[in-house]
């Protein structure tokens, strides 16, 4: 039977209908929503780079922990700086104890391996990872913009041109990973974070698996779920695919192509593949999401013998130079608004933790991360 690691939207997923609007989730911005900036705007907002990888603190001794900017089952993800410096970085903590009684402990060790293979302009960075008696640790560069998708719930839905930029960057990423054997399985706006230019990171690859064949774990968000995963018939890349035309889908009109009124509702309407497409959807992208949103995976863009290339030459993409994508020297039609490099104002905030109250594990335990 297929492991089950499914994460709801339903909590943002309010449905208005209106006979004279367009079925829509409720997209209210959020507190930080104001904060955001466009590449065409005449701000004067300094962009903050990230540190130096040869600035990177070499320990968990060498950083302050400042507050929290995530959290996730096993633990959070916190602000934290180097010492005697202004370089800030993310630190994903979690909690030796809830690992282990959830039986992810191969998990997350496939998570890290994962991470510290890849090395890519649009993948978030891995610097290093680290072990105590309570908890696990992972050094990342910190990305300040927040989430892709406070932006499209504070607009409501991105135009064309906006659409294509985020679409091309993932496009990028997604070759990348699966040039590597890796495929992400969780692609969804959620986890693509805004870096201080405006330019996308991927993260949270707590899905994501090594793969050579097909694998039969039931994972992922219900909205962005192919439909060979839904009827567990086994799956490969070609479900990044997929979720890549939900996601286009979901930038163009604001909500994604398949809803209901829970889970089940959801996957029958995937398994049944049917699509509408609001008037305002371009036409170039409208076919791409047709392609994309294939329900026979062997039939599916990207997931063909060419894999991302047939992809990369669609027609909604014909003005772009590929080798400029990876580059990162398209220009980014969003500039998140950062007052100085800790800034923390596109994130929600969140309750910290008293860290002396995680509980101990014992050294048996411990010695499942010894490698770590």
């Amino acid at each position: 039977m297929a492991a089950l690691k499914i994460e709801s939207r339903h909590q943002l997923s309010a449905l208005v209908v209106d006979d004279n609007k367009e079925n829509m989730r409720d997209m209210s911005p959020p507190s930080s929503s104001d904060r955001s900036g466009s590449a065409d705007d005449n701000n004067n907002e300094k962009i903050v780079h990230p540190p130096s990888k040869a600035a990177v603190p070499k320990s968990i001794e060498e950083i302050d922990r400042l507050h929290t900017i995530g959290t996730g089952t096993f633990g959070r993800v916190m602000l934290v700086k180097k010492k005697k410096t202004e370089d800030y970085y993310a630190l994903k903590i979690m909690s030796i104890r809830c690992v282990i009684n959830t039986k992810q402990v191969d998990h997350v060790h496939s998570e890290k391996r994962i991470l510290m293979k890849l090395t890519h302009p649009f993948i978030v960075t891995l610097h290093w990872t680290s072990v105590d008696e309570k908890c696990l640790y992972l050094l990342f560069d910190f990305v300040p913009g927040g989430e892709l998708f406070s932006y499209l719930r504070a607009s409501g839905r991105f135009g064309n041109r906006m659409s294509r930029f985020y679409a091309a960057e993932i496009v990028s990423a997604l070759d990348y990973m699966h040039s590597r054997n890796v495929v992400y399985r969780d692609l969804k706006p959620e986890n693509l974070m805004l870096d201080s230019e405006g330019h996308l990171k991927i993260t949270d690859f707590g899905f994501a698996k090594e793969l050579l064949d097909r694998t039969w774990t039931l994972c992922g968000t219900p909205e962005y779920l192919a439909p060979e995963v839904i009827a567990n018939k086994g799956h490969n890349k070609a479900v990044d695919w997929w979720a890549l035309g939900v996601l286009i889908y979901e930038m163009h009109a604001g909500f994604p192509p398949f809803q209901g009124a829970n889970a089940l509702e959801i996957y029958d309407r995937i398994l049944e593949g049917k699509l509408k497409f609001p008037k305002t959807f371009n036409l170039f992208a409208k076919d791409l999401c047709r392609k994309l949103l294939q329900t026979d995976r062997t039939q599916r863009i990207g997931g063909m013998k060419n894999g991302a290339a047939d992809v990369k030459a669609h027609k909604w993409f014909a003005q772009l130079d590929w080798d400029e994508v990876a580059e990162r020297k398209l220009t980014p039609p969003l500039v998140p608004t950062l007052f100085h490099a800790g800034d923390t104002g596109n994130f929600d905030s969140y309750e910290e933790q008293d860290w002396d109250e995680m509980p101990d594990v014992s050294q048996k335990e411990q010695e499942l991360f010894t490698n770590w």
